[in-house]
């Protein structure tokens, strides 16, 4: 039997849609922990259907579901997924296995688009301007803030991170930098999501993500 050296977190709210073809591309040695965060379709039941650890999380927002999920998980690796299926698992090891190698402590996917329409012009813009800014506090160039990246799990929870929503992934970018781990990025296929974004998909999401992130950089 293979054994877990990675534990996928995947933050989980109405993904009926998307979560068989993720769960159905995980890599050998990586266990899925699907955390529900008030889902109404039946994606919990699905995830657990199809083999995955399903973890129950009752506070709404992104960064309460990432962090509950770390706390539920217990490979020594962990990494974060979106379970929209716009990201493929099958590219996971190109964060996890510069980690699980001890090459770098904390590594990112930098999205690229596999078409225009992936990826709308004004959210670039945004990242870009984000990536400038935390180059600009912490010294560390990134080109994107994706939602893929991976770490070792009792190491990310000695940073005490305090960010519920959407500034749970910056937060830990800087934290990480303040503490002197070793950062990169690597290149992953950016596809079509399953459904609307719940961080940016809105106007009053993406308002809420300048503002959480902004208040991170503040800190």
């Amino acid at each position: 039997m293979q054994s877990v050296e990675v534990d996928l977190i995947l933050p989980c709210l109405d993904e009926a849609a998307a979560l068989p073809w993720v769960l159905g591309r995980l890599p050998d040695g990586v266990r899925a922990v699907v955390v529900d965060n008030g889902s109404t379709d039946g994606s919990p039941e699905i995830a657990a259907r199809l083999g995955a650890t399903v973890v129950s999380c009752e506070v709404r927002g992104y960064g309460a579901a990432c962090h509950a999920g770390l706390e539920a998980a217990t490979a020594p690796v962990v990494a974060f997924l979106d379970a929209d299926a716009s990201l493929d698992p099958r590219q996971l090891v190109r964060v996890t296995a510069p980690v699980l190698s001890g090459r770098a402590d904390l590594m990112l996917g930098r999205r690229r688009p596999v078409s225009r329409d992936v990826w709308p012009w004004h959210l670039r813009l945004a990242n870009a301007e984000l990536s400038r800014r935390i180059r600009r506090r912490t010294g560390v160039r990134l080109h994107d803030l994706g939602p893929m990246r991976a770490a070792r799990r009792e190491a990310l929870l000695a940073l005490g991170l305090v960010d519920r929503r959407s500034g749970y992934p910056l937060e830990t970018v800087v934290r990480a930098a303040d503490a002197g781990w070793r950062i990169a990025e690597v290149e992953v296929d950016y596809l079509p999501r399953s459904g609307r974004s719940k961080v940016t998909g809105t106007p009053l999401g993406a308002a809420r993500a300048v503002k959480d992130m902004t208040k991170v950089l503040g800190r």
